[in-house]
């Protein structure tokens, strides 16, 4: 009798573009190379103490089960946010998750049904396609370019990707791989797309509080004609340089999907407890003077990106506008080529430094082969240092094109 073999599921998942590359990192390391990772969005901004302590004074005899919608402090605390910036969400229109991750999977498959679609605007979060797979769902890619920055193409081209199954448009703003910061009058267009259509807006505002050069984050919820089809994802990840806590949360003020996200979360019996108190803890305390600190400081490590590689030969990106990552053309054969070359093959001075391809953030075949994403995560001298060691890989790299 023959073995068994894993599900199609199994077999189409998409491997991570941003993670495939570690066992060549971890060989250059080895090799004694120092590699600079500009391949992930890993803040090197310390975690606030106040987090540990808070969960340190939280440690029970038994670390029971929470509440699968998550403990009524974290709910209440993130509604306080919300009140802080205008936003009127209630402790029970929050749903605690595990990571964002969590939150984007349960938004997918709270909105749709197995072969349903949702139109996504390429580059896009390349784990958004894993999401997708496991949820059952098919991604509409619809193109953006990085000689607009990224922003919005024209309605028709976005109602030219309907489809009699689609249910949703999903959006990530401020934008992860781009760094693209929708404006308001974009939001509203996709606000009315879903009106008239009948469609669920899902927002991935997990950069909401890095915006630069003045801008501000205009948020899904900020539109009360879409209240019943807004549905907001969350994490404190970079919030709160907080990866690894696995803390996300979705916000929706219709009731039935609150009540099928809920069931969800029974299903899967609950987020991290200890976790979850740290974070209540922090979106109590921490004032409006920390979250413009941490912006500020990704705002200089942008402009280090900009000042070392604007008019790099053969490079070409527009200003990010927040988050902490660039998606840029690059004059190589082949993004996946030259990133393992950097790790394989070259180095300079002891060092290299690794990127992230950007053909895993589209879905369109082809597309993104000539470029890469940076996530600007490093103080301003390693990234000075970092960026100079890339500049000159692409100056030596066989594979260059003009």
């Amino acid at each position: 009798m023959s073995s068994p073999t894993p599900s199609k599921r199994a077999k189409i998942i998409q491997a991570s573009p941003i993670r495939k590359l570690n066992p060549l990192a971890d060989a250059a390391k080895k090799r004694g190379i120092e590699v600079f990772h500009l391949n992930i969005g890993q803040p090197d901004i310390p975690t606030p103490p106040d987090y540990w302590e808070a969960m340190k004074s939280r440690i029970p005899e038994v670390l029971a089960y929470g509440p699968s919608q998550g403990i009524p402090e974290l709910r209440a605390a993130i509604s306080g946010y919300y009140k802080r910036l205008g936003l009127d969400i209630l402790p029970s229109q929050v749903m605690i998750t595990t990571g964002g991750s969590e939150a984007v999977i349960f938004a997918m498959m709270v909105t749709c049904d197995d072969g349903d679609d949702i139109l996504c605007f390429e580059p896009f979060y390349t784990n958004y396609n894993g999401f997708a797979t496991m949820a059952g769902v098919n991604l509409v890619p619809i193109i953006s370019r990085v000689e607009d920055g990224f922003h919005l193409p024209p309605d028709e081209l976005i109602l030219s990707a309907l489809t009699p199954r689609t249910k949703a448009i999903l959006i990530c703003n401020p934008n992860n791989p781009t760094g693209t910061v929708l404006r308001e009058d974009e939001v509203r267009r996709l606000a009315g797309i879903c009106e008239s259509r009948g469609l669920f807006l899902l927002a991935d505002e997990v950069y909401r509080d890095f915006t630069f050069d003045g801008r501000t984050h205009f948020s899904v919820l900020e539109l009360p004609s879409i209240a019943d089809r807004a549905i907001v994802m969350d994490s404190i990840s970079k919030r709160f340089s907080s990866c690894g806590a696995r803390l996300g949360n979705v916000i929706a003020r219709n009731e039935e999907v609150m009540e099928g996200l809920n069931r969800f979360g029974q299903a899967r019996l609950c987020p991290p407890t200890l976790a979850q108190y740290g974070a209540a803890y922090m979106y109590e305390h921490l004032s409006a003077e920390y979250f413009k600190l941490v912006s500020d400081t990704y705002e200089s490590r942008r402009n280090v990106l900009v000042e070392q590689l604007e008019g790099t030969p053969g490079v070409f990106f527009l200003k990010p506008e927040g988050a902490f990552y660039a998606t840029m053309r690059i004059p190589v054969d082949d993004g996946d080529s030259f990133a393992s070359w950097m790790l394989r093959d070259f180095s300079t001075g002891g060092r290299t430094t690794m990127v992230a391809p950007a053909a895993g953030f589209y879905a369109t075949e082809g597309l993104g082969r000539d470029e890469i994403r940076i996530a600007y995560v490093l103080k301003e001298e390693r990234m000075m240092t970092a960026l100079s060691v890339l500049r000159e890989g692409l100056a030596k790299y066989p594979g260059r094109k003009g």
